[in-house]
């Protein structure tokens, strides 16, 4: 028949010559005395290894209890704030490379222009005629549209014309046509120096 004794607690208190040292951040209990193992059978082995464990953990279970806060509530239960971690840990890989700049990066830091703010990147700008916030640019944010039927920008109805640029153009083209393939031509070349960029930094 099987004992049904009861087992043996083990004592809450842990005694070491020297104290062990905390990390609570990382849940570390560092023990600097010297093992002692029994290694007579691997049955003692076994035995003296948990025995070192318990005490290390039980140790900075002690720890955590006296010196952290502790904080309950209905939902989350009953938690345990850590603090800051206090030991260094070596990385697993080497530090990244410092990214490349960008052309434009480049041109921006070379002619001193700042990137903009975030009042400056805002979609929204109040419209004080209509009393109403309104967006800048994307859907329903024409502005420069809007501010052209109020009268603020004037609308294109006279185009400039250059006598030489007019004796360039082929039959049946069109000043107002010659700017509007130069504006699309304008847009693919930007198109192609983004593709450029991007590949030379690596993205």
């Amino acid at each position: 028949m099987a004992s049904t004794a009861p087992k043996q607690k083990l004592a809450i208190a842990v005694d070491k010559p020297t104290p062990y040292t905390f990390d609570l951040g990382l849940l570390l209990a560092s023990d600097p005395n010297p093992l002692e193992i029994d290694t007579s059978s691997r049955a003692a082995l076994e035995s003296s290894l948990a025995n070192i464990a318990r005490d290390g953990a039980q140790a900075l279970i002690n720890q955590l209890l006296t010196t952290c806060p502790l904080t309950s509530t209905k939902t989350d239960g009953v938690l345990l704030s850590l603090p800051q971690t206090s030991t260094l840990l070596p990385r697993e890989k080497p530090l990244p490379a410092a990214k490349a700049l960008t052309k434009w990066e480049q041109f921006a830091k070379r002619k001193g222009i700042a990137p903009k703010t975030k009042e400056q990147r805002k979609n929204l700008v109040y419209n004080e005629s209509r009393g109403e916030w309104e967006k800048k640019w994307g859907y329903k944010g024409d502005q420069r549209a809007r501010d052209r039927s109020e009268g603020k920008v004037p609308n294109d109805w006279l185009v400039e014309v250059n006598a030489t640029k007019e004796a360039e153009l082929k039959n049946g083209e069109t000043v107002r046509g010659a700017d509007r393939r130069e504006r699309k031509e304008r847009a693919r070349r930007n198109e192609r120096k983004m593709r450029s960029n991007a590949r030379k930094s690596g993205k």
